[in-house]
């Protein structure tokens, strides 16, 4: 009586700690970028669910080539529905998961393939709580064969060195050094859409 429930589905998780912008980066990879300085997302309190629609070799070679646009702009979202319009797009789902939940997160961490780790480099106040929780996912023998993505978001509003000093706070070097997983990093921002295509492809690999 009590136990709170094992979630036992084979997936890709977002984890990392509220107000990191663990939803606007998936509704904006979600919405091809659709989203806005005056958009907003509300705090989640449990999970979502988002299907994202990953790029064939086609489709990456078309966003690459547009990709250069310091903003989500109309050349793009005109490229991208194109090709949506002339093939289908495989599509992974992501289930995301509050930070106000970390305390629960053990409970869905079985046959994890992949974990998206989102910080917000913007926020220095949640970086070390940030690292701590991200070193207890790292430890668990449940995700030693997980790869993970180190999403380092909001860097619109970040300074330039923010992400050098992000990592040191959070000893990433030496981390490295004692983990097995497979773990990269990638800086984004959901308004700007820089490093998006980072992430899908590498949401496409196996």
């Amino acid at each position: 009586m009590g136990t709170q429930p094992i979630v036992n589905l084979p997936t890709i998780l977002c984890l990392g700690p509220r107000q990191s912008g663990k939803t606007h980066l998936l509704s904006s990879l979600q919405l091809s970028g659709r989203i806005t300085n005056v958009s907003h997302s509300v705090q989640t309190i449990g999970t979502n669910i988002f299907t994202i629609k990953l790029l064939d070799g086609a489709q990456k070679q078309s966003s690459t080539s547009v990709a250069t646009a310091s903003h989500c702009g109309k050349q793009k979202t005109t490229a991208n529905a194109s090709f949506r319009r002339s093939m289908k797009n495989p599509s992974v789902t992501i289930m995301e998961i509050g930070g106000m939940m970390a305390p629960m997160w053990t409970n869905y961490l079985n046959n994890v393939s992949k974990i998206l780790y989102v910080i917000d480099t913007s926020n220095l106040c949640q970086i070390s709580a940030a690292g701590v929780l991200l070193y207890s996912l790292l430890a668990d023998p449940r995700l030693q064969h997980t790869k993970f993505l180190l999403i380092l978001t909001k860097m619109d509003l970040a300074y330039r060195q923010m992400r050098n000093e992000m990592l040191l706070m959070i000893h990433f070097e030496k981390l490295k050094k004692q983990i097995r997983q497979s773990i990269q990093i990638v800086e984004t921002s959901s308004i700007t859409c820089s490093g998006h295509q980072k992430i899908l492809e590498w949401l496409s690999l196996p």
